[in-house]
């Protein structure tokens, strides 16, 4: 009797010490493009206004510039310049930030009947499309681009708050050798159908009430996945997901975290006539093997568009526990 009981403690004990990620988890391998937009606390001249621009064009203000100031008054949202705008008188001294020196200059706003305008387009943060790599049906999360988005000066983009949306590939610009390609998309409505929680360095997270259709799959651990055949899901027309068979020709450890634990080429005729291979956009694409969800497409080798490289799906989920 003695010896049952402690048999059974000690079975217990191994099974409260054995790793979480042992017992499989199921998700979802999305594949669809999506719009995503991260703010922080910049405002970026996006474009200018063909009515209205013509004075902040004059005064020598470029697409790019980040505006810090307003007659000395700080601009972090849309909303600030709006408000410094609203209680300007004339002219206004603009103070930007180019390549990362700091410039100011001065010009007069056009005067509508909403109020005194800058005529230019602005953007809060960073917009752009990627690629859903898997979404939770239990819990409503998602993980897409398996790498961080980061701001004008290389470094992770501290976001403050962001959104998801329904997108479509509208146009693909296929990669050549030392030109990479793109997924020319837009943006499907105004509602987000999402809010982001977390831009990391292995991925950007978020959650969704609407969510995506599909049959969900088995979370590979790391050293399941071997060298040879697999697939990428993707969209890269309309709003359409296929999926492409590709070759896992290395893997490296999982310690690696750059989002470069798997290297691939592309193999499908269908995808190489598209796109020429791995192109921007692609980001976050979901890779199978065995039927189940192992990774997702992160980078793109300039000289080579029909290889890149993927994260393993373990330290993605990692990234957004």
């Amino acid at each position: 009797m003695k010896k049952f009981t402690k048999c059974t403690a000690f079975l217990l004990l191994c099974a409260w010490l054995l790793p979480a990620n042992v017992f499989a988890k199921e998700l979802i391998p999305v594949g669809e493009v999506v719009g995503l937009e991260l703010r922080d606390d910049t405002v970026t001249i996006a474009a200018f206004d063909e009515q209205l621009g013509a004075a902040a064009k004059a005064a020598g203000v470029s697409v790019g510039d980040q505006i810090i100031r307003i007659d000395g008054t700080a601009v972090r949202s849309s909303a600030d310049v709006r408000n410094a705008l609203k209680n300007a008188n004339g002219q206004v001294e603009l103070s930007v930030v180019r390549n990362g020196k700091e410039k100011t200059y001065s010009l007069t706003p056009e005067v509508t009947e909403s109020g005194p305008k800058l005529g230019v387009y602005l953007r809060q943060g960073i917009t752009g499309i990627g690629t859903v790599t898997y979404y939770d049906p239990d819990t409503g999360s998602f993980g897409t681009l398996g790498h961080g988005v980061n701001d004008s000066d290389g470094k992770l983009l501290q976001m403050t708050q962001g959104y998801a949306y329904d997108a479509k590939v509208l146009t693909v610009r296929k990669g050549r050798a030392g030109d990479p390609g793109q997924l020319m998309g837009s943006v499907d409505g105004d509602s987000p159908i999402g809010v982001l929680s977390a831009n990391t360095d292995r991925g950007v997270f978020g959650t969704t009430e609407t969510g995506w259709q599909g049959k969900t799959v088995t979370v590979a651990e790391s050293d399941e996945v071997k060298t040879g055949p697999a697939v990428i899901r993707s969209t890269v027309s309309g709003d359409t997901v296929r999926e492409y068979s590709v070759e896992i020709l290395k893997i490296y450890p999982k310690s690696r975290q750059n989002g470069r634990n798997l290297l691939l080429r592309v193999t499908d005729p269908a995808l190489l006539s598209a796109t020429g291979g791995i192109v921007q956009g692609m980001s976050g694409s979901p890779i199978l093997q065995n039927g189940k969800l192992i990774g997702a497409v992160t980078h793109v080798l300039v000289n080579d568009p029909t290889t890149g490289y993927g994260i393993f799906i373990e330290n993605m989920l990692d990234a957004a526990a």
